[in-house]
């Protein structure tokens, strides 16, 4: 009996683990997804390096408690899975809402940002932002704005001399 109990705690510690290491984590409800549908989630969620995996409600909640995140225990009920990422804050909010959108049988129910216990709609918010490289290309033509006008209006005074 108490190598049951023991592989149990293990499982908890790597749940709790993965909650802490990760700066994004969904819970899913995939009641009502097929085979094939939950097949084409997994390698969305996988190529965007995207941890996709069930585990039974107890423990998910034993880890929750051990992680510091027990508001998500009243969310771990009935058939959930849980997406952690440990480097894209947006990923999984996004591969997760668009897949929702197109298969009405997965439904969001709640999360953690960076430690922070995230509802459905803060979820949904994150998944409607731009990914981290259109981000950071936004930011940089942002920057170059300022230095491309005053180049073009020193080439402008420049062919304005020339002509003079």
């Amino acid at each position: 009996m108490s190598k049951v109990i023991e592989q149990k705690k293990q499982i908890v510690e790597e749940i709790a683990g993965k909650m802490k290491a990760s700066v994004s984590t969904v819970i899913v409800d995939y009641r009502g997804l097929n085979v094939a549908e939950v097949t084409e989630l997994r390698k969305q969620l996988r190529e965007a390096g995207v941890e996709y995996k069930v585990y039974k409600n107890s423990m998910a909640r034993r880890a929750a408690e051990e992680a510091g995140l027990a508001e998500l225990n009243e969310q771990l009920v009935g058939p959930n899975a849980i997406a952690f990422s440990t480097e894209d804050v947006v990923a999984p909010a996004k591969i997760l809402n668009d897949f929702a959108k197109d298969h009405d049988a997965l439904e969001i129910k709640a999360g953690v940002i960076e430690g922070n216990i995230a509802t459905v709609e803060e979820i949904k918010a994150l998944a409607s932002l731009p990914s981290r490289e259109g981000l950071l290309s936004m930011l940089l033509s942002v920057l170059q704005a300022p230095m491309r006008n005053f180049a073009l209006a020193t080439k402008a005074v420049a062919d304005q001399k020339e002509e003079a």
